[in-house]
């Protein structure tokens, strides 16, 4: 005999909703293998603000099934460790300004996110081979990180909204 709960469960996921975070969990593989040819120009940082200002919480599915993802097809190396925590700080930011409407704001969150990805993905090699060996790989990829930062910038000012308004007509729709 099964007894129905009052309250909904937050963790439960619908077959839909379940659909709707595969699909945008392979969306951000797709589009983030596609882009590889590019140097730190990607989408994947507007992608993951955007489905946390649409699908909250359940945004870590996504992340996670990407990272994953990413695994699966790269090799699983210290990058793959980067990516679990990097992507859900995104995260954390996002939800935590999230009932903020500003594309600006978006954008230079965006930006300073690309600015900071090579700081980020340094931390494993404090521990591993010290304060110099953290310095020395983040101070290597700085220019990447520029880049990153300004493009970034651009791909959230000029995206933001259309793609907003997109996924979350598809989600509202799919509920």
């Amino acid at each position: 005999m099964k007894f129905k709960s009052k309250e909904k469960s937050t963790t439960h996921l619908t077959v839909r909703e379940l659909t709707i975070l595969s699909l945008s969990a392979a969306l951000l593989f797709v589009l983030q293998v596609a882009l590889g040819f590019l140097p730190n120009i990607e989408i994947t940082s507007l992608l993951i603000i955007i489905f946390t200002l649409v699908y909250r919480f359940k945004t870590l599915y996504i992340i996670y099934t990407f990272a994953l993802l990413e695994g699966l097809f790269y090799g699983f190396g210290i990058w793959w460790l980067m990516y679990l925590y990097v992507w859900t700080i995104l995260f954390a930011i996002v939800y935590l300004l999230r009932k903020n409407k500003s594309v600006l704001l978006w954008a230079i969150i965006s930006s300073l996110f690309g600015f900071a990805f090579g700081f980020l993905c340094a931390m494993p090699y404090l521990f591993i081979g010290g304060a110099g060996a953290m310095l020395a790989w983040w101070g290597a990829g700085i220019p990447y990180d520029i880049v990153h930062g300004i493009g970034n910038f651009f791909v959230a000012l000029f995206l933001f909204k259309p793609l907003y308004s997109l996924i979350r007509h598809i989600y509202s729709k799919a509920l």
